[in-house]
């Protein structure tokens, strides 16, 4: 191992070193090497890098005598005197007053000051503008919104802007307010039929104007048209969407000879369930009906059902339909009678049923259910439940007699029925023109009671018979004694249903049955049944069309109720609950195929 070519130097702590006192370059290399000694106390090696500034004997030593890392290259010394700097506490530097304190100097800081500076009025100043943006922002603008927004129109509707009760939203360019743009001015306001001194006001209406409308699911905000066989009156067709759209101003459903789900015939049927509903008032439809006023077979119809009970998917009717009841009595069980009693509902009923007075299941929301039951409510103020249905009421459904031509039957169907489905019409019957119009001679079976009148119509409303446009329609109050319900035939009112009409029958032990005050929805539709009376097969023309040239509701301007989910009967929140027995129509019955609990009643069940 060689020994290194240069020995490190010494130098006295504090002292200098002069020239003389080092060795370096070729002497240093001639000079035989000592051994080394350990530094004497008070000897310090200086760093390299300080040699390297001193006088030409030390800028001449080789790169070997210099430190051989980057660290001993730049490092200072630990000796702050060897920097250059004097230290003496006694030294005086300009910033030196920064650091003393002098107590009469500083007496009048010391002992506070005052904001009010120019300084402390910007600074307040800026505070206070900060302040008013933000209460201006948060608060001063949400206010003058509001109070400069003009208040949005639900037009009657349930939503804001005239939307419909699903909250749907068409995509389809046009007016889709509830109330068409097409409907003339002069059809705004309106007289009333049977209170003629009331003055209704448009709330909704529909010229179907626009050619080609869908009504397939979704297509239409208020309208849709159903796929399903309407098995529950034995129709011989299936009802598609196909068959209904709109042409030439009108909508128009056709029925037509086809092979089809198994069916020989395919018509249509389209409803406003759960979109559009409303409750009282005066609604007419202009209408130009099938075939000829002479050829029997076709069922042609434009009604009216509560928003609780779909048609055509009868699992969401078993119980509801056709019931208009809020008593708690017989008249909400099944049969309409408990243990044989009354004795009544169980003779001269009707023949086909044992002349039992009812085979329905029992009004499945009636007043008797027990509390906590499943009830789309609302409560009576003494707690129990207001009774629930699915009523319907007939502007017409159209017939024909051989005799005498063009008929239409205007009804309104009950539960429970009356002893021997006769209901009290001798004074609660008006009927305009019994020249034109009589009481039906169907009263009733064991699943519905009816009051009806059948009015010769206008013969010329048929299809094939010139296609004139006849107004049909209802105007109807809700409630018990003053209520009642007027039907039109051509324009004018045919017959008016007087509340009292289904009051309490003490033969069956039921209370009074009211003029509904559920939210009804709008049905139009067109079929075939063996059901309604005699099918002339080889003399119908197919394809037949009923024609609706419009449909316009009307309400007092005091008392518009539009809408499907009424506070007073509400219904959205159970039917969201029970939603497949409104939209599979292969459930046809609560229990069996919907597999649900009917609710409790306190007079059959312990609640």
């Amino acid at each position: 191992m060689s020994l290194p070519t240069s020995q490190p130097t010494y130098f006295p702590r504090g002292g200098n070193v002069s020239s003389t006192q080092l060795v370096s370059g070729p002497a240093a290399r001639n000079t035989p090497p000592s051994p080394r000694t350990p530094p004497s106390p008070g000897l310090r090696r200086p760093h390299p890098q300080f040699l390297a500034r001193k006088d030409s004997v030390l800028s001449s030593m080789s790169s070997s005598s210099l430190a051989s890392s980057i660290s001993d290259k730049y490092s200072l010394s630990i000796d702050p005197r060897s920097w250059g700097s004097n230290i003496s506490p006694h030294m005086k530097e300009a910033d030196d007053f920064l650091h003393n304190p002098d107590p009469r100097r500083d007496k009048r800081i010391d002992h506070g000051g005052t904001f009010l500076t120019g300084r402390g009025f910007q600074n307040l100043g800026c505070l206070l503008l900060l302040a008013l943006v933000i209460l201006g922002l948060f608060v001063g603008y949400p206010v003058t919104s509001w109070v400069l927004t003009p208040e949005f129109n639900s037009f009657g509707a349930f939503n804001i802007g005239g939307l419909n009760a699903s909250g749907q939203v068409p995509s389809m360019a046009g007016n889709w307010a509830l109330i068409d743009n097409d409907t003339p001015k002069k059809a705004y306001k309106k007289k009333g039929y049977y209170q003629k001194d009331k003055t209704y006001q448009l709330v909704f209406s529909d010229e179907f104007n626009v050619d080609g409308r869908s009504f397939y699911p979704g297509d239409d905000p208020y309208w849709e048209a159903t796929d399903l066989h309407y098995w529950a009156t034995g129709n011989l067709e299936w009802y598609d969407p196909q068959a209904v759209t709109t042409r030439d101003g009108a909508l128009e459903i056709t029925l037509q000879r086809k092979e089809t789900h198994d069916l020989h015939f395919e018509g249509g049927m389209v409803q406003t369930w759960n979109k559009f509903c409303f409750t009282g008032g005066l609604v007419e439809a202009a209408v130009s009906l099938p075939g000829h006023n002479n050829v029997q077979g076709l069922w042609p119809a434009v009604w009216v059902m509560g928003n609780l009970g779909r048609a055509g998917y009868g699992a969401s009717l078993d119980g509801m339909w056709p019931y208009s009841y809020d008593s708690c009595d017989v008249g909400t069980v099944a049969n309409q009678s408990i243990n044989g009693l009354p004795a009544e509902a169980l003779v001269h009923g009707d023949p086909s049923a044992e002349h039992h007075l009812s085979y329905l299941p029992g009004q499945r929301l009636s007043r008797c259910t027990c509390e906590g039951e499943e009830h789309p409510g609302p409560v009576h103020a003494d707690g129990t439940y207001v009774g629930r249905s699915a009523p319907e009421i007939d502007f017409f459904e159209a017939q024909v007699d051989l005799d005498t031509g063009g008929h239409v039957s205007l009804s309104a169907q009950w539960a429970p029925f009356n002893a021997k489905y006769q209901w009290f019409n001798t004074t609660n019957a008006v009927i305009t023109d019994p020249l034109t119009s009589k009481l039906n001679n169907y009263k009733g079976g064991a699943f519905q009671q009816a009051t009806s009148v059948v009015a010769r119509t206008n013969q010329s409303c048929y299809e094939l018979e010139g296609g004139y446009y006849a107004v049909y329609g209802i105007e109807y109050k809700p409630g018990f004694d003053d209520a009642y319900i007027s039907w039109l035939n051509d324009g004018q009112i045919a017959w008016t249903f007087l509340g009292p009409g289904t009051a309490a029958d003490t033969a069956v032990e039921i209370g009074p049955r009211p003029v509904t005050g559920e939210p009804l929805y709008l049905i139009a539709n067109l079929g075939i049944s063996k059901n309604f009376g005699n099918v002339d097969f080889d003399n119908l023309v197919f394809p037949t069309k009923m024609r609706i040239d419009y449909i316009r509701v009307y309400q007092e301007e005091d008392k518009i109720n539009v809408g499907c989910d009424p506070t007073d009967y509400p219904t959205k929140a159970y039917i969201d609950r029970f939603m497949e027995a409104y939209t599979n129509p292969n459930l046809t019955t609560w229990e069996d195929d919907f597999k649900q609990v009917t609710p409790k009643n306190r007079l059959v069940d312990q609640c």
